[in-house]
């Protein structure tokens, strides 16, 4: 089959995140199964549209803010409409990894118009509102959503939200898991002595954008509770400033962790996921978090994980074993990465049921299986 996937933002900084994860490794498997795939996406960075993006075909436009200061909402290109319309009467079936924004209107648009069938993954982003904005947004929006083969839910809270935006006349959400691939699990272990046979400094890990639901002022309350149990430990904070990095540097100084704690900027993807691996402790403090794929993404690399209760996969990895889950305040995400730093044992078990985990349902593999036969009946049903 020729399957293409939209996206909103692929970036040098990330900022996207999960969507763009999921939407290539999606398509990696996909290609490795034979069949031809591309994405179609805008583009910020510093250098010019890449030709792939963590090995898939991308054909991408440099985003401009077509209406300012709406964030992703606003992103748009017009040429980007062009290629939408190209690639989309080549295709088979269309992917739209869909939020309310002028890039998901229009490859829905276009979807629609040249009569191509479609699926919807919404990640979490389309649930209830009740601004203007959105009302206004979701008449033209919401009609698009309803002709999808299927909209895809991650979980039974965005599922009822779905169904509530959608209402009687959409296609009934179907639940389908996010994916990674799983690690071998042979010859990655963490040897936790240098060279010289001393032991390796801790290092603790946050990785997501600087936004207030990912609660970055967290992270280093916390960093500031472990460090007075152990003094050693490093704190850095890698992701995309979206308002809250002012107040992360003003607490690192009032706290005293200056020199311990460190902001490292924004990651690319396959930066991340190296940086994933290096770490001690992977600390996530969101909240409303549908489901984190830097967690998957930290289970497969045998980096065991600090989250709250507040995130989507929070209580099947809790019954696992798979991850320390919290309520999100400092003092017991403090107390989760204490017990994990002390105790290399916990350390190992935690790491072993967060990759069986991954194998047993979170499988990119597993996934793929099920978007295959998403694809392959609508291309039988064609455009509704």
């Amino acid at each position: 089959m020729r399957i293409l996937h939209t996206v909103t933002l692929v970036g040098d900084d990330g900022a996207y995140g999960g969507p763009v994860s999921v939407a290539t490794g999606q398509l990696s498997e996909l290609a490795a199964r034979g069949h031809e795939t591309a994405l179609v996406s805008l583009w910020r960075g510093a250098a010019p549209p890449p030709p792939t993006v963590d090995g898939v075909p991308l054909r991408a436009h440099r985003a401009r803010a077509f209406v300012p200061g709406q964030g992703f909402l606003g992103l748009f290109h017009p040429r980007l409409a062009l290629t939408l319309w190209r690639l989309t009467g080549r295709a088979d079936v269309v992917h739209v990894h869909a939020g309310r924004d002028l890039v998901s209107l229009a490859a829905l648009a276009v979807a629609v118009l040249r009569r191509r069938p479609f699926v919807a993954q919404t990640h979490g982003m389309i649930q209830p509102r009740r601004s203007i904005a959105v009302r206004l947004f979701d008449r033209c929006h919401v009609p698009l959503l309803r002709r999808a083969h299927a909209v895809l839910a991650l979980t039974d809270s965005e599922e009822a939200g779905l169904r509530e935006v959608l209402g009687p006349d959409g296609p009934p959400p179907v639940r389908l898991p996010n994916g990674v691939r799983p690690s071998g699990g042979e010859g990655d272990e963490r040897d936790e002595h240098d060279e010289r046979g001393e032991p390796e400094e801790e290092d603790v890990l946050f990785l997501a954008r600087l936004h207030p639901r990912k609660r970055p002022e967290a992270f280093v309350r916390m960093a500031a509770l472990v460090r007075r149990e152990r003094p050693l430990t490093r704190f850095t904070l890698h992701g995309a400033d979206e308002g809250r990095l002012a107040e992360v540097r003003r607490l690192i100084e009032a706290e005293g962790l200056a020199g311990a704690v460190e902001y490292g900027g924004p990651l690319d993807h396959a930066a991340a996921l190296r940086r994933l691996a290096r770490a001690t402790v992977y600390v996530l403090p969101s909240v409303d978090e549908p489901f984190p794929m830097s967690v998957l993404e930290a289970l497969a690399a045998g980096t065991p994980v600090v989250c709250t209760d507040r995130c989507g996969i929070a209580a099947d990895l809790e019954r696992r074993g798979a991850a320390a889950v919290t309520d999100g305040t400092p003092e017991r995400l403090a107390e989760a990465v204490l017990r994990l730093l002390a105790d290399r044992p916990l350390r190992e078990k935690t790491v072993a049921a967060g990759r069986a985990a991954v194998e047993e349902e979170y499988a990119i593999a597993a996934v793929t299986d099920r978007l295959e036969d998403l694809y392959r009946s609508a291309v039988r049903s064609g455009a509704r």
